[in-house]
């Protein structure tokens, strides 16, 4: 778990911070982010409004939320899709909680539940 923290050098301070995935994790989010706004900023929208107007865009964030995660579509805690910053961390979380938040929470509890097996 990390916390923003515009201090820290990824931007995000570990909460945990002996986690032994935890420090690798950070260097892939900012690997993650970096592609991601650098994608965002230089190549793709030159402002925020565009975001904001993009109706398929729009569309596909509002079915991420509503569909995808139909039993979590009223939760608090969505973001709002509104600004280049806002595309930025949904577009970042994806790939990340895809691929290394996966691997960090499955795989390293192998060698404990595989022995149980």
């Amino acid at each position: 778990m990390a916390v923003e923290d515009k201090n820290s050098e990824h931007g995000l301070r570990l909460i945990i911070e002996d986690y032994p995935y935890a420090n690798d994790g950070l260097l892939i989010w900012s690997s993650i982010k970096q592609w991601v706004t650098d994608y965002v900023m230089n190549h793709y929208y030159a402002s925020s409004n565009e975001v904001e107007r993009d109706e398929e865009l729009q569309a596909w964030w509002t079915e991420i939320r509503t569909v995808g995660h139909a039993d979590k579509k009223d939760a608090p805690g969505w973001p709002d899709l509104k600004t280049k910053q806002d595309l930025i961390d949904i577009v970042t979380n994806i790939p990340w909680t895809a691929s290394t938040h996966h691997a960090a929470v499955n795989f390293g509890h192998y060698a404990y539940a595989g022995y149980y097996s």
